[in-house]
């Protein structure tokens, strides 16, 4: 791939430091590796979205089949789980 573009940021002196170091000890250049995490935090936020993407339209259509729940009905079940788990607690301590 052609390198056509210039990336300039500041930091901290000693974080520049620290990384050049252990870009020398891993013998590979600097430049190299913000590369590849800059690859990898691109790939890493576009499945991210994708993913939000997904769940979102899931809901949809859970929404548009009518597959929802109340708030009231859902604390319900919760207070109904946290009993029973507390109940499992109560009776193990014993």
């Amino acid at each position: 791939m052609a390198k056509e573009a210039v990336f300039t940021m500041k930091l901290d002196h000693e974080l520049r430091d620290a990384f050049m170091a252990a870009a020398k000890a891993a013998d590979r250049p600097a430049s190299q590796i913000m590369r590849e995490f800059m690859r990898d935090y691109v790939d890493q936020e576009r499945d991210y979205v994708d993913f939000l993407r997904r769940k979102v339209e899931r809901s949809r259509a859970d929404i548009a089949a009518g597959r929802v729940f109340s708030n009231e009905e859902v604390q319900a079940e919760m207070d109904q789980f946290i009993a029973e788990l507390e109940r499992k607690g109560r009776e193990a301590a014993e």
